[in-house]
């Protein structure tokens, strides 16, 4: 088993426990796309992923994904404005939110 790995059954009660008390302005879930989160995880150093949950603007909460080194450091871009072209510092967010963007049925969304 994989660390962070869990069965079918645990997945399907935490996002049913999930929805029945979701809280405000909280999304059911966020897609994102194979090839940004394989860009991230493909960073020089990056030995993990890490999840931060931010809020826009608007008010919409939203996760925010960055890269993490061997030490537990996040893996940041070296401007703050600028997004980094040379795929070192990579984060992610404008995910696909649900709603109003939802996926086909499936265990974890019934």
């Amino acid at each position: 088993m994989l660390t962070h790995q869990i069965t079918l059954q645990a997945a399907i009660d935490f996002t049913k426990r999930f929805r029945e008390r979701p809280g405000p302005d909280l999304p059911i879930c966020e897609t994102y796309e194979a090839a940004s989160v394989l860009a991230l995880l493909n960073q020089p150093a990056c030995t993990s992923l890490r999840l931060y949950l931010g809020r826009k603007e608007s008010g919409q909460i939203c996760s925010v994904l960055v890269g993490v080194d061997v030490l537990g450091r996040d893996i940041l871009p070296a401007q703050l404005q600028e997004l980094p072209a040379n795929n070192n510092g990579i984060l992610l967010e404008d995910a696909f939110h649900c709603p109003p963007i939802c996926p086909p049925a499936s265990p974890l969304n019934q």
